[in-house]
Formats: C-alpha cells, sequence, structure tokens
C-alpha cells in the first residue's frame, strides 16, 4: 500500500523547491521563477512538470547542464519581435522575461512574438500562455524537446514531444486554455510512472526495436507514439521549425536530455505569439468568443479543454499541494546533502 501523500500549503512547496535548488548552485531569483512553474503544474495536475522535475533539476544545476545564475538577454530584432537568449539557463526566467515584453507590446503592435534559444524544459505550456491570456491577448507557444519521437514511418527518435499550448481571453471567467503534447502523451507521464513504479498504457510508447510496450523504462529508451500518427508527426515538424530553425536553437536530435545531469545544456527553443484581442479585434472578441463555446457545452457531455486545471485548483485550495512522499523524501534529500556539503 502507498504512503498518502503529504499536504502542504502552496507557499511551504515552493519554499522547498526553492530550498533544493538554492543549495544545487540555483540564484534566488531563478530558484524563485523555478519552483512558482512547478508547483503550479503540481496544481493544475500536471505531474510530470512538477515534483517530479526538482532533483533532476538540481542535479543539472550542480553539474552545470544548466547555469543556475543565468539572466536571459532581450533584443528587439524586429517592431514587434524579440529574441531572448536564455543562456543555456532555466527556461522559467527566460519565459517570465518574454510574458512581461510581450504584455507591454501587444497592446501597441497588435500581435508580437519571442523567440527563446539556449533554454531548457519548460514545463506547463499552458500556464504560460494563460498569463497572457489573463492580460487580454490570445496567444500561442510551441516548443521543441529532446528526441522521443520517430518521424512517421520511422523508427528512431528524432522529433520531441514538440508541444503547443493556446489561450484566449474570456469576460468574467477564466481563459481558455488548451495544451497538447504532440506525442499520444506528455514523456513526463512516462518518466513519472518509471519513478512510481507503475506500467503505462499500451499504445503510448514503442520499445527500442519499434514495438509496443507497457515497460516506462522500456519506453523511455525507445520512442513515443506521435498523437494522430503521421498528423502529429507532421505538426511536430511544423514545431521544430518555429521553436528551433526560427530561434537558432538545437534541433530536437541535436538536445541532450531534461532528465539527467550528463551531456551538454539541451539548448533548445521556444515560440510565443501574442495577439492582443482589443486592438485586433475590438472590444466585441469576448462575446463573439462565447457564442462558440457556448454552442460547445449546449452538447450534452461536451466540455472545454483545461477546465480540469480549474477542479484541480479547487481541489488544492481546500486540501493543500498534495506531494507523493517518495518525492518529497528525494526532495529533502538534495537540501539535506548539499546543505552539508555545500
Amino acid at each position: 500500500m502507498h504512503a498518502p501523500d503529504a499536504a502542504m500549503s502552496r507557499e511551504e512547496a515552493e519554499a522547498l523547491i526553492v530550498d533544493a535548488l538554492v543549495v544545487s548552485n540555483v540564484s534566488d531569483a531563478n530558484a524563485v521563477s523555478v519552483a512558482k512553474a512547478l508547483v503550479a503544474a503540481e496544481i493544475d495536475g500536471q505531474k510530470g512538470h512538477g515534483f517530479s522535475r526538482v532533483v533532476a533539476y538540481a542535479a543539472q544545476a550542480r553539474s552545470g547542464k544548466v547555469n543556475g545564475h543565468a539572466e536571459p538577454d532581450v533584443t528587439r530584432t524586429a517592431p514587434a519581435f524579440l529574441s531572448l537568449d536564455a543562456k543555456n539557463g532555466f527556461a522559467f526566467p527566460a519565459i517570465d522575461r518574454a510574458i512581461e515584453e510581450l504584455a507591454g507590446l501587444a497592446p501597441d503592435t497588435g500581435i508580437a512574438a519571442a523567440g527563446i534559444t539556449r533554454s531548457h524544459h519548460c514545463g506547463q505550456l499552458s500556464a504560460h500562455v494563460e498569463r497572457l491570456a489573463e492580460r487580454g491577448c490570445l496567444a500561442l507557444m510551441v516548443s521543441n524537446t529532446p528526441k522521443a519521437m520517430a518521424p512517421w514511418g520511422g523508427i528512431a527518435p528524432l522529433f520531441g514531444t514538440n508541444p503547443i499550448a493556446f489561450a484566449a481571453p474570456r469576460e468574467n471567467q477564466p481563459p481558455l486554455v488548451i495544451d497538447l503534447s504532440l506525442s499520444k502523451v506528455a514523456r513526463g507521464k512516462v518518466m513519472a510512472a518509471n519513478q512510481r513504479g507503475e506500467h503505462i498504457p499500451e499504445g503510448w510508447a514503442l520499445d527500442a526495436s519499434g514495438d509496443p510496450t507497457t515497460d516506462p523504462k522500456a519506453a523511455l529508451q525507445g520512442s513515443m507514439v506521435p498523437a494522430g500518427d503521421a498528423k502529429g508527426a507532421a505538426l511536430a515538424l511544423i514545431v521544430e521549425v518555429l521553436a528551433a530553425s526560427l530561434t537558432g536553437a538545437c534541433y530536437s536530435f541535436e538536445a541532450a536530455s531534461f532528465f539527467d545531469a550528463e551531456g551538454e545544456p539541451p539548448g533548445v527553443g521556444h515560440l510565443i505569439i501574442a495577439i492582443h484581442a482589443d486592438r485586433v479585434a475590438g472590444a466585441g472578441f469576448p462575446a463573439r468568443l462565447e457564442v462558440l463555446l457556448s454552442a460547445i457545452c449546449d452538447q450534452d457531455g461536451a466540455r472545454l479543454p483545461g477546465e480540469r486545471r480549474l477542479e484541480q485548483r479547487a481541489i488544492c485550495n481546500k486540501d493543500g499541494v498534495l506531494v507523493p512522499p517518495h518525492l518529497l523524501s528525494d526532495i529533502r534529500k538534495v537540501i539535506e546533502t548539499h546543505s552539508s556539503t555545500g
């Protein structure tokens, strides 16, 4: 029988992660940015982007695979385009900067974009685009990730799971948020299952020989199955062009793993596009959007994408942030070990 999850406040959960990162050669400011993102993902039910990442992040900061003290540079390379160099640091400080810059630029230009290079795992994309939607923008974000998915017809991983997220502002309601990996499931879910010692459903992944597997360890050594088969692989190619070719970042097949402390920095890329709703469509956009969303919700059994995150947030408000005991133990071990050696 598994031990029950430990409950803590959001502030306690963030402080725990900050402590693990700071003793692992991460600046205070960067540790706070990362901790906020990981705890938000855990609360929203995106466990593959939450506490399960802490130990690997800390190890990579200690080894130098991630520069824990990096401060991103921003260059305006076109009237409505920003280029950000994450300097091989964590993705979240660069994304935070991009969101602030885009939220200020889009009301003037109508549409603005930011490309981020020399970056790392960007976690839960939905949270990033949601922040822009809360500031009146429709937002689209794409990211490439280390190779995990073969091109259609092949068996050797070449593309990442290359997630896409979209958000749109709504009137007097939380934004519409859509977040999807271009593999059938995010690879982080396979990693989390491997950490728990659990099998994965058939159809998620292939082993190194290209055969279906329910063993997460074999899946991590093999490849993920693309969502929508050939269509998913084609979308992954589009993301690769936008996130890597356009920004100058590493391609997925060039990027080192997010999961261990070995090798060079991953150097992946992200692209964020922000469209200011009022500036482009006028004040009638929210009402027009509700016509579409109401038509969806009027169908029996239909629901809008992203509603689960709101349910998960309500549970957190009631019960606190629930931390799996094995992850809590691992994080505390990092703090204890490296506090005494730092």
